[in-house]
């Protein structure tokens, strides 16, 4: 069997014997019942937990609406219209609202980027800025010690909207939510002290439930909290084929229901090999992005098997930090040591693969050079084909094989199991 992998702009094609493939996951077939703005509207007109925004009285009233930056796959001009229609109905002022764009810990925008990202429409009607970490408001620390900081203007707000897309995360369990507001607008400070819970046994993909960093995400948004949000679910193409909006609880569990629905994908058992690619460009334009594929692969890997991860990565790493602490480990464990007593944004994704190069091997399919890719202790392939060959050898006739095309999207569970 041919199966295709994106690459790029262009296609890693990878001939796979029937025998072996035990699983090619991609999103479970689904009907969906709205898409696009028609679900952004149904949402809109249906909050869960919740009355309508144009029930509100917002006249006078100063709002903020918290929503993703450009490295995030949310349309937010496809929901930006239809929510400002509902909070003019409730008599909000275009220049009581303002439009925050949540960095986290990357960089800002152009001007354009901004208006790209909302729209024309609302970048002409109202005021969109970037979060900004050094005009932050402390309003404690949470259980785990946890600086609770966001940006004043959030603070400062009478009415605090969020908007989201909701897709798993490696160590949150989901996006969306109150990771709106941690890490959304909050200091590096804080996102550090909140990430370094990551190597915990129940931060992991598709977990909530006792999961340390998305408690204190919850516990730190709680305490300014959310009137309102509008999560969405996107489809591999990033296209919303569903919404949610609402309670900032109950809604956000409406669309982790609809996620798991589309993407928790059945597979009979792990495999020897796993052949896993984001997709193509641009969300595997760097290392940094294509990790996220990765860290779904690993579910999917046995022990001592192989992950075969197809990323063009053209511009490289991605994050300095992430470079330089692989630079300075002279072994994985050296990176999943440092994480634990000097956590770094962008150090924690090379702890990441490390935590993945504890139980597997990472042949690389990318464009960068074979000697770089060893130094980050990865196997540098020339294709995806070759790479599946070696590994086949490796394994014998016999090796079960998982095709993980939009690896960043799906994630694999085992039948009948509850991990």
């Amino acid at each position: 069997m041919k199966l295709d992998f994106g690459y790029g702009n262009t296609i890693q094609t990878v001939e796979v014997p029937d025998g072996n493939l035990i699983a090619e996951l991609h999103s479970n077939p689904i009907s969906h019942e709205q898409t696009g703005v028609d679900a952004v509207d149904f949402a809109l007109q249906n909050p869960i937990g919740a009355k309508r925004l144009s029930e509100y009285d917002l006249s006078g009233k100063k709002i903020a609406i918290i929503t993703s930056d450009i490295s995030r796959p949310l349309p937010s001009w496809d929901i930006m219209p239809s929510l400002l229609d509902e909070l003019y109905r409730a008599g909000a002022e275009a220049q009581n609202i303002v439009i925050v764009l949540a960095l986290g810990s990357h960089r800002e925008h152009t001007e354009e980027e901004k208006k790209h990202l909302v729209g024309d429409r609302c970048f002409n009607e109202v005021t969109v800025v970037d979060s900004d970490v050094n005009n932050c408001v402390s309003l404690g620390k949470t259980k785990q010690g946890t600086p609770i900081d966001f940006d004043k203007r959030v603070v400062d707000a009478d009415f605090r909207i969020a908007l989201g897309n909701v897709e798993f995360h490696y160590f949150a369990g989901y996006s969306g939510g109150y990771k709106a507001l941690m890490p959304g607008v909050s200091t590096p400070l804080a996102i550090q002290a909140n990430h370094s819970m990551m190597t915990h046994p129940k931060a992991v993909a598709g977990n909530m439930d006792g999961n340390p960093v998305r408690d204190d995400i919850n516990e730190a948004g709680s305490k300014l909290g959310l009137d309102f949000i509008v999560n969405v679910v996107l489809d591999e193409h990033k296209n919303i084929v569903f919404g949610s909006a609402g309670d900032v609880f109950e809604a956000h569990k409406c669309a982790v229901e609809y996620l798991d629905k589309m993407y928790r994908c059945p597979i009979p058992e792990k495999a020897d090999i796993v052949l896993v690619s984001q997709g193509g460009a641009p969300k595997d334009a760097n290392l940094y992005q294509t990790q996220k594929a990765l860290e779904n692969a690993k579910y999917a890997v046995k022990d001592g098997g192989t992950i075969i991860v197809i990323g063009a990565c053209n511009e490289g790493l991605g994050s300095a930090k992430f470079e330089q602490w692989f630079m300075d480990a002279n072994e994985p464990k050296d990176l999943i040591q440092r994480v634990k007593s000097d956590f770094e944004l962008g150090g924690h994704k090379a702890a990441a693969i490390a935590m993945v190069l504890d139980f597997a091997n990472i042949d690389l399919v990318s464009e960068m050079d074979d000697d770089f890719v060893r130094s980050l202790f990865l196997n540098p392939k020339a294709s995806a084909q070759e790479a599946f060959n070696d590994a086949l050898k490796k394994y014998g006739d016999n090796a079960n094989v998982i095709a993980m095309p939009f690896g960043g999207a799906t994630l694999p569970v085992i039948i009948d199991s509850d991990s």
